[in-house]
């Protein structure tokens, strides 16, 4: 296998959702200074789930028009939108229209869609186009997706986003019963940090990482060592292309798979037949649940689930989680085990784990142990685990589905954005709407 391919997909996937994941870090630095406040991430939920009219768009044409979409073309398109919105965002998102007599930040809510319909059309878009390549690469693409979240996590970290440091408050009391008498209160209270540098900054750091996607776009297409690790049936716009077809031999499936017959019958139309409409159902099944717990359900209570136990679990669980993510993808690429009762009992094991934590959020601000070292230790041990064991699901739903040919990785791609937007349309009249869960305060929280 080529180490340059092993980094080109890596870079290529880091630009799938590079850009709305910086965003949704930024935010603590975005929020005070725009009319929204913190209104703004349920108005980023709406429109993230809006941009899904992207890969809506790309799964019908493939569906009824298959092999008319240019997915090549799509692709470029949607990375030089990409770069072209994040570089509109260093320069205007601070800028506000009076709309209905309501300040309001329409260009950073436009260029925020316009990012969230690239990012969304990726997940139908860039995880095709790694039929291309030899198997092998399928998983340094996810771990090039995880880094994707890692990556801005990491620079935020760097800039000082979230910061804060507690701060005694003395309040003094002065009150008279027929001798004048004061008395002092101690409270803490919390000061955010200023940041090592600006939105601006990283909003151009942003551009950069999505300029190198595209580079690592270009070098997967033209490059002639890339050329030599393509697989020996070729995909063009989604249809097998016999005339680049070498024939068929073991390198179609050069990954050992235990758990599957050397040649299975067919067991359904879906795919290469190896697995029954049954199982089929059960694979997206799946998929859809641990996307919508992954993407969405688990990290909108990320705050309230960790602040209780202080600031500093919770910027660990956050930047743990993030590295758990490319390292799941960086296990399964040793061990890829294809078993579908593997897959669903690590699907329970991490549902397990997102319900401890979701319970936590519910309890917030005063959940289990709060007032111990180790509540901490094991909130930020859960978010590893959750992210580890669920990630790993997803990437062994990518390989099978690899397997299965390009309609296959379409319709992945399209049960992951339902799978989200599911979990978003649960959460958000929850958090948003009917303020089921309270924030801890991260110097005073005061339990019994």
């Amino acid at each position: 296998m080529s180490l340059l391919t092993h980094l080109l997909a890596c870079l290529f996937g880091m630009g799938s959702w590079v850009s709305i994941n910086g965003l949704w870090v930024e935010l603590p630095l975005i929020v005070p200074q725009i009319p929204e406040g913190w209104l703004l991430p349920s108005y980023l939920s709406v429109i993230i789930q809006m941009a899904n009219i992207g890969p809506l768009f790309v799964t019908l044409m493939h569906r009824f028009h298959p092999g008319t979409l240019n997915e090549t073309a799509v692709i470029y398109l949607i990375i030089v939108l990409g770069t072209v919105a994040s570089f509109l965002l260093g320069f205007f998102w601070t800028e506000t229209v009076v709309v209905a007599g309501v300040p309001r930040s329409v260009a950073l809510l436009v260029l925020t869609f316009f990012l969230s319909t690239v990012d969304c059309t990726s997940s139908v878009t860039f995880l095709p186009f790694t039929m291309r390549l030899k198997p092998q690469y399928l998983t340094t693409y996810y771990i090039g997706e995880g880094v994707s979240g890692l990556l801005p996590a990491l620079v935020a970290l760097i800039q000082g986003v979230g910061v804060v440091h507690c701060k005694n408050n003395t309040v003094s009391l002065n009150y008279t019963l027929n001798t004048s008498t004061s008395a002092s209160t101690f409270d803490l209270r919390a000061e955010y940090q200023p940041a090592n540098f600006s939105v601006e900054v990283f909003f151009f750091f942003l551009t950069a990482m999505m300029l190198v996607c595209l580079v690592a776009f270009l070098l997967l297409n033209y490059h002639p060592s890339v050329a030599r690790e393509q697989p020996n049936t070729f995909y063009k716009n989604g249809v097998k292309d016999k005339s680049l077809t070498k024939g068929k031999s073991a390198e179609q499936r050069p990954m050992m798979d235990p758990y599957r017959a050397e040649n299975p019958e067919q067991k359904s139309s879906f795919g290469s037949g190896s697995y029954s409409w049954m199982q089929v159902f059960y694979i997206f099944g799946i998929l859809a649940w641990v996307c919508a717990l992954t993407n969405t359900l688990v990290p909108s209570v990320q705050s309230y689930s960790c602040l209780p136990y202080g600031n500093n679990a919770y910027h660990l669980s956050a930047t743990m989680a993030a590295v758990s993510n490319p390292l799941a993808c960086f296990i399964a690429m040793f061990f890829p085990i294809r078993s579908l009762v593997l897959m669903g009992a690590l699907t329970v094991i991490g549902s397990g784990i997102g319900a401890y934590i979701m319970s936590m959020a519910v309890m917030s601000p005063c959940p289990l142990l709060v007032n111990d070292t180790a509540g901490g230790v094991i909130m930020v041990l859960a978010w590893i685990l959750f992210v580890l064991t669920l990630s790993y699901v997803k990437v062994i739903i990518g390989v099978i589905l690899r397997d299965e040919g390009h309609s296959a990785l379409v319709w992945c791609g399209a049960v992951v954005q339902l799978g989200s937007l599911l979990g978003a349309v649960t959460m958000f009249p929850l958090v948003s709407v009917y303020s089921f869960f309270s924030s801890g305060d991260p110097c005073n929280t005061k339990c019994p």
